[in-house]
């Protein structure tokens, strides 16, 4: 059985149709902060791999190309919720 993203713009889209980008909030370094090398490397290659309930980025990429942000678990494989990034950050969530 495929897994199954309910995308706010497109409906119930199969998971193979996005891109995950990482956790929300991610450990990048805000724009036009100077850092170093180790630190670069760290925000790019060092991710925690935790499991259970997580938000992350994902990218709507075959579908209407937008951001989401997507709430659930990687072990039971549960989506608990799904929102569009831009509507959350012009809201004022930085999560």
């Amino acid at each position: 059985m495929a897994s199954l993203i309910p995308c706010p713009h497109c409906g119930m889209r199969p998971k193979e149709e996005f891109t995950i980008r990482g956790a929300v909030p991610d450990n990048r370094p805000a724009w036009g902060t100077p850092i170093d090398d180790p630190q670069w490397f760290s925000a790019v290659y060092l991710r925690a791999n935790p499991r259970g309930r997580l938000r992350e980025h994902w990218y709507h990429g075959a579908g209407c190309g937008s951001w989401l942000i997507v709430e659930r678990d990687n072990m039971s494989h549960a989506v608990y919720d799904v929102a569009d990034a831009r509507a959350r950050g012009l809201a004022g969530d930085r999560t």
